[in-house]
């Protein structure tokens, strides 16, 4: 029996499967927009700016050990009374060398840089201060860990911008960059001086 070869014989497709064949196009193309913001909404964004629950809060007290004298040590609670940077360092991080050379420079400009000695054992970290340099105005040692559990911090570096009253008022996970230090840490830190 011969085919029939004409084709009109079926009924043009409805809305609803007009719809279904364009469904997944619309959806890829609407995956494709919200991708495409993200990524530029990321390029924007700080990537090293970690929101903390810390921010805008009082710095969680602490007695630790100085790693110079370790048998004095010193309350969070003294070093209220001006604007400070809290680094979180040790001397088994290969990022905290990287950001050395620019809490040296902070350091000369006169930003007062606390060191937070993290996990690390004394001897090493004395040993890496002689070679790098130590240019931090006191340095307290958390062998353990323990206190900065209480910080949140996953590693080091991490730094913590805490103003004269003690509010950590920013937060940054990894290594300092001009581009932090100018656009982040430098405006809070200008705001305590006459």
């Amino acid at each position: 029996m011969p085919r029939n070869l004409h084709h009109g014989s079926q009924p043009p497709p409805g809305p609803f499967e007009m719809w279904k064949r364009w469904l997944p196009l619309i959806l890829f193309a609407a995956l494709g927009v919200l991708f495409y913001a993200g990524i530029q909404l990321n390029r924007e964004r700080d990537p090293n700016a970690i929101p903390s629950p810390l921010i805008g809060k009082p710095l969680p007290s602490f007695t630790l050990p100085l790693l110079h004298e370790p048998e004095k040590t010193i309350a969070s609670s003294e070093l209220i009374g001006q604007p400070f940077l809290l680094n979180v360092w040790a001397s088994w991080c290969p990022e905290c060398r990287v950001e050395h050379p620019l809490i040296e420079q902070l350091a000369k400009n006169g930003v007062r840089v606390i060191g937070f000695n993290y996990k690390d054992e004394r001897e090493d970290a004395l040993r890496w201060l002689q070679q790098f340099g130590d240019p931090y105005a006191l340095i307290v040692a958390d062998e353990s860990g323990r206190v900065a559990i209480d910080y949140g911090i996953y590693a080091a570096p991490e730094t913590f911008l805490v103003d004269a009253n003690g509010i950590v008022r920013h937060k940054v996970i990894g290594a300092l960059t001009p581009q932090i230090i100018e656009r982040d840490l430098l405006p809070v830190l200008r705001e305590g001086k006459p």
